[in-house]
């Protein structure tokens, strides 16, 4: 839910007009717009490079996850992989866009631990393909991009 949203739905749950705090927040969510946008189309363009280069350090620093016995041994256990990071990625553009965690929250990350659990993925190393994704990803971006866009790889770690 993007900062409009939440605060509209505040203010009429408490039948009130938006506060000077409220509608100055919004005026920071408008007027920084254009730079999320600018983010997340990066991302979305360059999401092929971001996910393969990613991969390519996952699989040197976890060699166990693409060794015999390994969730993303052979090469369709890696395509799953590769895929599931593109959707995190995708995940991360939403978050972007909304200037919010809440899509990240809602669409993807519900349930995603007991997931992987229940499938004997080793959450560590998914984290690790998302940190990896996060480096690539920020060094196509200038540095204030950048630390924005770090922040909703971050989330989606700490919520692994």
């Amino acid at each position: 839910m993007s900062i409009v949203t939440k605060s509209i739905v505040n203010a009429d749950a408490e039948a009130r007009y938006l506060s000077p705090g409220e509608l100055d927040r919004i005026k920071g969510f408008v007027t920084s717009g254009e730079r999320r946008l600018r983010i997340a189309q990066v991302l979305t363009e360059s999401r092929e490079r971001i996910v393969k280069e990613a991969g390519n350090q996952l699989f040197q620093k976890r060699p166990d996850v693409v060794s015999p016995g390994g969730n993303a041994y052979g090469e369709e256990m890696t395509a799953t992989c590769l895929r599931d990071m593109d959707y995190y990625l995708r995940l991360v553009t939403y978050g972007v866009v909304a200037g919010d965690v809440t899509p990240i929250e809602e669409i993807g990350l519900v349930g995603v631990r007991e997931m992987y659990n229940s499938l004997g993925t080793p959450i560590p190393a998914v984290a690790e393909g998302i940190r990896s994704m996060k480096a690539v990803a920020t060094s196509l971006l200038s540095s204030e991009d950048a630390a924005e866009a770090a922040s909703y790889f971050d989330y989606v770690v700490g919520a692994m």
